[in-house]
């Protein structure tokens, strides 16, 4: 059985940094591209961060952009998602995603999810 768990989660202030993990089992998580989606409150999910199977590619979101950072450790079948400098905008659930070779892109073939953790930014 595939799982995908994220932690990291909670409240955090405006500016604030924050890291989301993703520790997967039951896939072979090197084979597998690494993505981050979001979804806002009342909004649709969309694509915040992904890594390429391979580790050598990253696709942000502009509203990423210069603010976060997404790795992996196929050692360790995790991925994370670093955070900096947050805004109420990124309030919303966070998924963890994996998809098989592919690379990292927002539209690529993504087969597991995670349940999804809560990111509050608020003062």
């Amino acid at each position: 059985q595939v799982k995908l768990v994220e932690s990291g989660g909670g409240l955090v202030q405006p500016g604030d940094s924050l890291r989301l993990s993703c520790t997967t089992s039951g896939l072979n998580f090197r084979v597998h591209a690494m993505a981050w989606f979001r979804q806002p409150p009342g909004e649709d999910r969309e694509f915040v961060a992904g890594i390429s199977w391979q580790g050598q590619n990253t696709y942000y979101a502009d509203s990423a952009k210069g603010r976060s950072s997404i790795f992996r450790d196929n050692d360790k079948n995790t991925t994370w998602l670093q955070m900096d400098n947050l805004k109420p905008e990124d309030t919303a659930v966070y998924f963890c995603t994996a998809g098989p070779l592919g690379a990292g892109r927002p539209l690529d073939g993504y087969m597991y999810w995670g349940q999804g953790i809560q990111v509050t930014v608020s003062s």
